[in-house]
């Protein structure tokens, strides 16, 4: 177990004093079975009313309300968190899903909603065809082929940092063969669904203190994953992350 403190901080300047409108913030880390949250807190100046809820996929969203103009905004965040996930996990899949194709439980669909669906159907190359390349066979083993898929969007697209704003299409990165972490892993996500695959983005740092893997290097850079869903061995879905995107935004 890792105990590790985060830090992020962002600064705005403006030419001339502005009404800031609300902010929303989603900067506290979600917990999980590997990850503890132990204490989290958000700093604004100019100070700020600050109200919270939940979004639908759990997240702690904070809505900063600032009630005078200013000509700078600074928001810090400072999360302490107990960190125990394995390097390498063994995941327990469903014997129903080992071999891919397989077909998700009608309560598994319901449950994934769009996470399912393609947000990017169009494009030039196909996404599909290029995905398609990497099965193997019909059958052919689920983690081998997302492990072929996780490897072929690290090799066949170099990494870049992007200060750009916005998401690239995946055709977009194929063509161009280079994008951000964000790019990659929208890439693998949107590959991965185009097979019949529930998968999501996640966003967060990369803990890496031998500094060996990609974007590593740059020190305190938020991150972005793909989270692949699978039928558990107990009925519940279980998770693949996906370390091929692990690079800098």
């Amino acid at each position: 177990m890792v105990d590790i403190c985060i830090r992020h901080r962002t600064t705005y300047r403006y030419r001339q004093p502005v009404s800031l409108g609300p902010h929303r913030l989603m900067m506290r880390p979600r917990e999980s079975r590997d990850l503890r949250l132990l204490s989290s807190a958000i700093t604004l100046s100019p100070e700020a009313t600050v109200t919270w809820a939940q979004d639908v996929a759990g997240n702690a969203v904070a809505t900063a309300t600032f009630h005078t103009l200013a000509d700078s905004l600074v928001v810090e965040s400072v999360s302490r968190v107990d960190l125990a996930a394995a390097a390498y996990p063994v995941f327990a899949i469903a014997p129903s899903a080992i071999a891919f194709p397989f077909r998700y439980t009608d309560d598994e669909w319901t449950d994934l909603g769009n996470l399912t669906v393609l947000q990017y159907p169009r494009g030039s190359p196909s996404l599909r065809d290029w995905a398609q390349g990497f099965v193997a066979g019909y059958p052919t083993d689920t983690l081998s082929l997302l492990k072929d898929i996780n490897a072929g969007v690290g090799s066949a697209i170099a990494y870049q940092v992007r200060e750009d704003e916005g998401t690239q299409s995946p055709s977009e990165t194929l063509f161009l063969r280079m994008g951000s972490c964000r790019d990659l892993a929208t890439l693998l996500v949107e590959a991965v669904r185009s097979l019949g695959f529930g998968a999501r983005v996640v966003s967060g740092y990369l803990h890496d203190p031998s500094r060996t893997l990609l974007g590593s290097a740059v020190a305190g850079a938020t991150h972005a994953w793909a989270e692949i869903f699978l039928p558990g061995r107990d009925g519940s879905p279980s998770i693949r992350r996906t370390a091929a995107s692990a690079a800098p935004t």
